[in-house]
């Protein structure tokens, strides 16, 4: 890899986890924590169990998420954070909206997802927040790193082009060598003034197989990368060590 020319590419947060990306120009990181607001709230697929007075991680088939709830990738998600307003858009129209911080807010995203989702609910659809605590699929309060290249590779293997949309990371990176990612364990990785450092590599799920713009199940991601590479591999976590400020076109430097 190149520590020289590779820079953050793009940066997303997902507020809700399983709905739509927001980019972001900046973000603010402090040591120990998740991008602020991502994966803050899930969508309870049915009783899961889950205490908010004593939050603990759980499996993602708990809640609505793209591995087997593929048309939650229709809905064109915002949330702002002042007012905890969740929009949620379909075909460029507005089809649900509600404060999250209010129950009447609450009871307005639930609705819609009562319907929205109601062939594919083990249960009544419920909010799930609570302060400080992520949703995430790891139960370490990380960052995801995306390597372009190896979405590109990827890509060129199997005959198409691939969204790095699809592996739903905090960080996208431009410049590293393919599949370099992996090899970011143990290291500590400064990209603009935040220090990181790797704490694995990240398996894919069968979400990955989800058109982000059709919410078409057309690829097989899992699965070529296990024929292709010999592993479910794609991208890093990352935990903060050092705190910042964290901007698209920082430079990105590895170290042991």
């Amino acid at each position: 890899m190149s520590n020289e020319t590779a820079s953050v590419a793009a940066l997303y947060r997902y507020p809700v986890k399983g709905l739509t990306p927001e980019p972001l120009d900046r973000v603010r990181l402090a040591p120990g924590e998740t991008f602020p607001n991502d994966r803050a709230y899930a969508i309870e697929n049915g009783p899961s169990g889950f205490d908010p007075a004593a939050p603990r991680h759980l499996p993602k088939a708990n809640f609505l998420m793209l591995m087997r709830n593929e048309r939650l990738a229709d809905l064109a998600a915002r949330f702002d954070d002042g007012t905890a307003t969740l929009t949620l858009r379909r075909e460029g129209r507005i089809v649900a909206e509600g404060s999250l911080a209010t129950d009447e807010g609450r009871r307005a995203i639930e609705a819609f997802f009562d319907a929205y989702e109601s062939d594919e609910l083990r249960g009544p659809a419920k909010v799930l927040h609570v302060p400080g605590f992520s949703f995430s699929d790891v139960a370490a309060k990380v960052a995801s790193l995306i390597n372009l290249q190896s979405v590109r590779d990827l890509g060129q293997r199997i005959g198409t082009d691939v969204n790095p949309l699809r592996f739903r990371g905090n960080i996208h990176v431009e410049g590293l060598t393919a599949w370099a990612e992996l090899d970011l364990v143990g290291k500590r990785v400064t990209i603009g003034n935040v220090v990181f450092e790797g704490i694995d590599r990240i398996v894919r799920c069968a979400a990955t197989n989800v058109n982000p713009e059709t919410a078409a199940r057309d690829l097989a991601i899992p699965r070529s990368l296990l024929e292709l590479y010999g592993h479910g591999d794609c991208g890093a976590y990352l935990r903060v060590v050092e705190g910042g400020d964290l901007r698209v076109g920082d430079a990105v430097r590895v170290t042991s």
